[in-house]
């Protein structure tokens, strides 16, 4: 398709090929700037777009990235089965841990939620993102249950929710700034350095136990 055509894309077909591409722009240039650094425009001119042309299929940036944050879910749940063990809740926290270390871009996208990503957006917008980000939590628990056969649903469903809030606050520690990188490779630093798999792991076994042990909420 050339530019000229993409400007034109008036059939469903191009239409999401449009969408993928914002998307894709999106993913790609959060592995080049910081998340706060991405702008509509920086977007429109990856993908060849005018802002106003962005803005017909994503009302603002953060729209963007909430849409992205759902695609990233998407693609984790539906290779997550063939990561996980049968049985056994310790182990299967365990896997969740390791596989999230590998989608780096879930990670940042779910750490930016609550401090950036929900200040500048309608609340239609935010009530679409969240029914959505809620079916897909919904099927993570559902798959908890039975990958980890003693979790009851209603904890498995309490279980997500906190491993979202413990990747968004983990994150951004283990991923820190430059500067700070360096500063914590001072030896009496060693205990400020976040090992991102390790401690997901271990707060994922802590949780998973105490669900276990007192039930959901």
């Amino acid at each position: 398709m050339t530019s000229a055509d993409f400007q034109r894309a008036r059939s469903p077909e191009q239409r999401e090929a449009r969408r993928r591409a914002i998307l894709d722009a999106a993913a790609g240039l959060l592995t080049e700037i910081p998340l706060t650094d991405v702008s509509l425009r920086e977007l429109a001119r990856r993908v060849g777009l005018s802002k106003t042309n962005v803005v017909r299929y994503f009302e603002t940036r953060e729209a963007v990235f909430f849409a992205l944050l759902n695609q990233e879910f998407d693609g984790w749940l539906t290779e997550l089965p063939d990561r996980l063990p049968e049985s056994d809740p310790l182990a299967v926290a365990d896997a969740l841990a390791r596989s999230l270390a590998t989608r780096p871009l879930l990670c940042e996208l779910w750490s930016a939620l609550g401090a950036e990503l929900e200040r500048n957006i309608s609340a239609d917008a935010a009530r679409a993102f969240k029914l959505a980000h809620a079916e897909l939590q919904s099927r993570l628990a559902e798959l908890l249950t039975v990958r980890a056969e003693a979790l009851p649903i209603d904890a498995a469903r309490e279980f997500t929710a906190l491993l979202i809030l413990l990747v968004a606050g983990l994150w951004p520690f283990a991923n820190p700034s430059p500067a700070v990188a360096e500063a914590v490779r001072d030896p009496r630093l060693a205990q400020s350095r976040v090992d991102f798999t390790a401690r997901l792991s271990r707060a994922l076994r802590v949780t998973m136990t105490g669900l276990l042990t007192l039930g959901p909420q």
